[in-house]
């Protein structure tokens, strides 16, 4: 029984985010498309990432340090 509620949830939540993908209603992202802006936020997203993994790189090289010290 409860299986059973689970699968209507599911199937009502599925429904929702089905009708709110309308591809016509981003304005946003044509709007900074439009004017550029995107782009800058694209190297901003690559910049950030671009230091999160240097920074685990950083972290993983002092670990194996460490660890090759014991």
């Amino acid at each position: 029984m409860l299986n059973r509620y689970f699968l209507l949830l599911f199937s009502l939540l599925f429904n929702v985010v089905a009708f709110a993908q309308n591809p016509d209603a981003i304005e946003m992202a044509d709007a900074m498309r439009s004017s550029g802006k995107i782009y800058v936020v694209i190297a901003v997203i690559a910049v950030i990432f671009a230091g999160l993994l240097a920074y685990l790189l950083y972290l993983e090289r002092r670990v194996q340090r460490l660890e090759n010290e014991k």
